[in-house]
């Protein structure tokens, strides 16, 4: 099959790419697999820690387009957005256990559990964004995300009707604005 000029231009647009944050990548997943390795090993004799080095240093050279393939400057800015989301996300999950608890030990609990499927529709684009929204969602207790396509619609059970119109909420713009996506 002949290359046209495009399909030559794309090809080495996306060596180029390739190239450029290769080693980036690399060091990146080095620096994760050496880590890991680190605390679940817990010795740090010379041999151990020069095998660990060289373990980590082969699964990052064969592995490192897999956990890292686009690697670009938002990197640190996603990062530290992800690690201010964290503790949003665990009080929201302990608000969310005591409003379960508050509706299982209620007198009229019958009447206030009020299963819901709701499906709504999100402005997100890329996957990522998408499964944290999901497991997101899935993590706070009363609420399971059922489907979540990758067009951004989503379909969650929630246990009552305040859990249901409180999707999505806050937490699909604080998700969005951590990947720079619109809302």
């Amino acid at each position: 099959m002949a290359q046209t000029p495009s399909n030559i231009c794309d090809s080495v647009t996306s060596q180029e790419r390739k190239k450029k944050f290769s080693f980036v990548s690399f060091f990146l997943t080095f620096i994760l697999m050496f880590l890991t390795w680190v605390v679940l090993s817990g010795n740090f004799s010379t041999l151990l820690v020069s095998l660990g080095v060289i373990s980590s240093l082969l699964v990052a050279w064969f592995f490192h387009d897999l956990l890292f393939p686009n690697v670009t400057s938002r990197y640190p800015g996603i990062f530290f957005g992800f690690i201010t989301y964290l503790p949003w996300l665990i009080l929201e999950i302990i608000k969310a256990n005591f409003h379960l608890m508050f509706l299982i030990f209620h007198p009229r609990m019958k009447e206030l559990i009020d299963p819901h499927i709701t499906v709504f529709e999100t402005n997100l684009t890329s996957d990522l964004p998408i499964a944290i929204l999901a497991n997101s969602i899935t993590l706070t207790p009363g609420t399971i995300t059922v489907t979540a396509t990758a067009d951004g619609l989503f379909s969650v059970h929630a246990i009552d009707r305040r859990s249901a119109d409180a999707l999505p909420g806050t937490m699909l713009s604080k998700v969005a604005d951590i990947y720079g996506e619109k809302q």
